[in-house]
Parts: structure tokens; sequence; C-alpha cells
């Protein structure tokens, strides 16, 4: 099974092609690990913290930027069993952050105190997706557009 933590290379390339001057969504879901995993030499190192715990510091520490660069967290839930596909990919956090365009999440994620404060949601995270949207602006009545 392939785990994802942080974004490869071309992912962030591709990202990074994509309008940067428009509202955007990021949908994250978010599996952690019993046990955050925080690497040699980091001050959490050997506490054993939970990955709740440490995913926890990450949204405290990091929430001043997150609110700097205009992003707002618009809807955050617990999922509770998956109801179509594949019933092996559990979450324990799924929420959807807003940002008023691409640049301003660039600007959070390239920012030197948030790159040391994401040592804390590395360390929590066993596996997660992190999915950019264009929302829609003008919805139906029924589901999709």
């Amino acid at each position: 099974m392939t785990r994802s933590i942080d974004p490869t290379r071309a992912q962030f390339d591709a990202f990074k092609t994509l309008p940067r001057d428009q509202p955007i969504q990021m949908l994250n879901l978010v599996r952690l690990r019993a046990l955050a995993n925080y690497l040699e030499g980091h001050p959490n190192h050997g506490k054993n913290l939970t990955g709740l715990d440490a995913y926890r510091a990450y949204g405290r520490e990091s929430a001043h930027i997150f609110k700097r660069v205009g992003g707002k967290q618009i809807w955050a839930g617990r999922p509770d069993v998956v109801v179509t596909g594949p019933t092996d990919e559990r979450w324990d956090i799924a929420f959807i952050a807003e940002y008023p365009g691409a640049g301003a999440f660039l600007e959070m994620v390239v920012d030197p105190d948030y790159r040391e404060m994401v040592k804390h949601r590395q360390a929590a995270v066993e596996d997660s997706r992190l999915i950019r949207m264009d929302p829609i602006a003008d919805l139906g009545e029924g589901f999709g557009e």
C-alpha cells in the first residue's frame, strides 16, 4: 500500500500550474498514526505522543499562519464508515480548508515557520489525501452541479 504524507514533486508542480488568483478549497482526508513518529532531534522525539496529539499541535501552532494568508476551515467531520469505496481506506479526520487563492496556500507552505510546524503533521499522519477543488458558485438543486 502506498502512503501519502507530503505531495510528490510532480503533484506540487501540477498544483502550481493552476490559476493562483481565484478561491480554492482543499479537501483533507487524514489517517493518524497510533503513536507520533517524530524524527530524532525533534523536541517531541521519544515522548510517546499519539498521532492525534501531534496533529493537534500542528493545527494549534500553524493556525496564525493559516489565518494570516486568509485560510479558513469551512467544514470538518469524523468519518464513520465507508459506504462506497475501499473498506480498508479509513480516515480519522476530514475537513475542507478554503483559501482566497492558490497563492495564499503556496505562501503558507513556503513560510519558514510553517515548515518547522509541519513536522508535527509529518509525525502525526500515517496516510492522507489533499485534493484541490475549484468551488462551484451556482449549485443546482440535486447532486453534482
